[in-house]
């Protein structure tokens, strides 16, 4: 049974800010108390304790948990064939999963792993430092979120840059450079590497110094022209 507790934090705080709804799936009831109160560490984790798969499936789409911990052996319905239906509903996809496991060789993390699951945390573990590694893993999924965002700014960009390619070939003036390009491809070379993108970072970068030597007088023609679809090239591979 879902515990009425987590159910009742859930309501209360549960769209915090700052909080963090996880979901643990578990069909032994020590594993879920102990789980349960190892996250209390972290005020900001609301959790939601369920005995099984098809209890989890069941309050995942009204609950919308930021993290899934999933016990990977369970009667009836395993913790992969719950990842497996997670995945499989448009509205779930999404939502990472720590499997928690007692079997822990190298072959089945990657198994576990290549189903889809963000970490695997093997049993026995310890309780108090449960929460730390919990909000490392968010931490973690933050970022590669926020990385997966960066590509979507990407090819926004690229439009964006492919108009200002339209304005320079209809420039008349040779040292003409549209308003806001030099600040835009300095935000990008910025972010970009950052975001892990370094092919498009340098691009960035050697067309940021190809404008400012073109506005100074001091470029070789067509040098931006050149930097530009070069840096479009690389958005097209990233």
């Amino acid at each position: 049974m879902q515990k009425q507790r987590a159910w009742s934090a859930a309501l209360q705080v549960g769209d915090g800010v700052n909080s963090y709804r996880i979901l643990h799936v578990d069909d032994d009831q020590f594993m879920r108390d102990v789980v349960e109160r190892a996250l209390d560490f972290e005020s900001e984790f609301v959790v939601m304790s369920c005995d099984s798969g098809k209890q989890a499936l069941a309050a995942v789409t009204g609950w919308a948990p930021d993290l899934i911990i999933l016990d990977v052996v369970m009667p009836d319905m395993d913790g992969p064939q719950v990842l497996t239906s997670l995945r499989e509903n448009p509205e779930t996809r999404s939502i990472p999963v720590i499997f928690i496991t007692a079997r822990t060789p190298a072959a089945e993390r990657e198994r576990l792993l290549a189903l889809g699951a963000v970490a695997v945390i093997g049993k026995p573990f310890y309780p108090v430092k449960l929460a730390a590694t919990v909000r490392s893993h968010l931490q973690s999924i933050k970022l590669a979120s926020a990385g997966y965002r960066f590509t979507e700014r990407l090819r926004r960009d690229k439009a964006t840059l492919a108009t200002f390619r339209d304005k320079l070939r209809n420039g008349a003036d040779a040292r003409f450079v549209p308003d806001e390009f030099e600040s835009f491809v300095h935000k990008l070379a910025g972010a970009a590497g950052i975001f892990n993108f370094p092919a498009v970072s340098t691009m960035a970068a050697s067309l940021e110094d190809a404008i400012i030597a073109r506005r100074t007088g001091a470029g070789a023609p067509g040098t931006v022209e050149a930097n530009l679809d070069t840096l479009l090239a690389a958005i097209d591979g990233a």
